[in-house]
């Protein structure tokens, strides 16, 4: 059986293994943590209705068809898992329309998050940092300005005028705790907003 051979000088090893799929392995076991990040902003919200609380606004004709076009998009881009959501209810109802667009994603236990209707991105930062659970993948449905600031502050510029409502974003974060959760450690991989979908 052939030798294998692993060169990762940025990892600090090369090595000779007797085949690839130990190979595979060695160099799994050596790679850094990592920790992915899955940011959404809630669907566009109606303020049509006079008096209604902000917590307790709902979405608008827009709002309603964006969330289950992004769910079908995000369908094919991402496995399905937990999504952590602000309580309010445009958020809560921009899940219904990513579940409605994604049914695999309705299968998994999402969780409302009181914490998360917040408007500043160090609330939303120290809520991740807290967390008792430590997933791979993190899934958040919040709002803007926090989550455009977030960014921003994650990836340490300004990579992001503006997140659109429904828009979407993934990060790649090499950590091994989401405590361990900091500016400027994170890498922007993918965006998505609803312009950038075809018409159903």
């Amino acid at each position: 059986m052939p030798a294998a051979y692993i060169d990762a000088a940025d990892l600090g090893f090369v090595e000779v293994v007797p085949d690839a799929d130990i190979a595979a392995a060695v160099l799994l076991e050596r790679l850094p943590p990592m920790k992915t990040l899955h940011l959404l902003r809630h669907a566009k919200s109606s303020w049509a209705a006079s008096g209604v609380d902000d917590h307790d606004r709902d979405l608008n004709a827009r709002g309603e068809r964006d969330a289950p076009r992004m769910g079908r998009a995000l369908a094919g881009r991402i496995s399905p898992m937990p999504v952590h959501a602000s309580s309010a209810r445009r958020a809560q109802r921009t899940l219904e329309g990513l579940c409605d667009g994604w049914p695999a994603l309705r299968m998994q236990t999402h969780v409302t998050e009181e914490s998360l209707y917040t408007f500043d991105w160090q609330e939303v930062l120290a809520w991740i940092q807290d967390l008792s659970i430590n997933p791979e993948s993190l899934f958040i449905v919040g709002h803007n300005p926090a989550l455009t600031e977030l960014c921003n502050q994650l990836v340490g510029r300004v990579a992001l005028d503006n997140l659109p409502t429904a828009g979407y974003l993934r990060f790649t974060i090499d950590i091994e705790s989401w405590s361990d959760l900091t500016e400027g450690i994170a890498n922007l991989e993918e965006y998505l907003f609803p312009r950038d979908l075809r018409e159903d």
